[in-house]
């Protein structure tokens, strides 16, 4: 049985920081899509990661680019989002994703990820 499991959330202030990880049980990471989504208050999931790897190539979104970093660690089976320079805006439940194919830009596509995690909530104070 393929598991999620996120931790690392909580609340800072803007101009913060937080590393959110994302331990996967079940399945051994092989070079597919990889993603976090985000979800803010009151609005519906995003459609597209705000990140996301195939091992080769990683996507950041424009609104999180150059203060978000994933990272993996293939050891623990873990995908880590390293977030900083953190905006009240950024508040949302961050949710990672996998898939079992997929790679480059079929990885913004929604539909590819099977499996999630449940969700850890991200609250940025101004």
């Amino acid at each position: 049985q393929v598991q999620l499991v996120e931790s690392g959330g909580g609340s800072v202030q803007a101009g913060g920081s937080l590393s959110l990880s994302c331990a996967v049980s079940g399945y051994t990471y092989s070079g597919h899509c990889m993603a976090w989504f985000r979800q803010a208050p009151g609005k519906e999931r995003e459609g597209v990661p705000i990140v996301y790897t195939d091992g080769g190539v990683t996507y950041y979104a424009d609104s999180v680019k150059g203060r978000f970093t994933i990272s993996q660690d293939h050891a623990k089976n873990t995908v880590i989002l390293q977030m900083n320079s953190l905006k009240p805006e950024d508040t949302a439940m961050y949710y990672c994703a996998a898939s079992t194919w997929g790679y480059g830009s079929i990885c913004l596509q929604r539909n590819v990820y099977i499996y999630w995690g449940q969700g850890t909530q991200v609250t940025v104070s101004s």
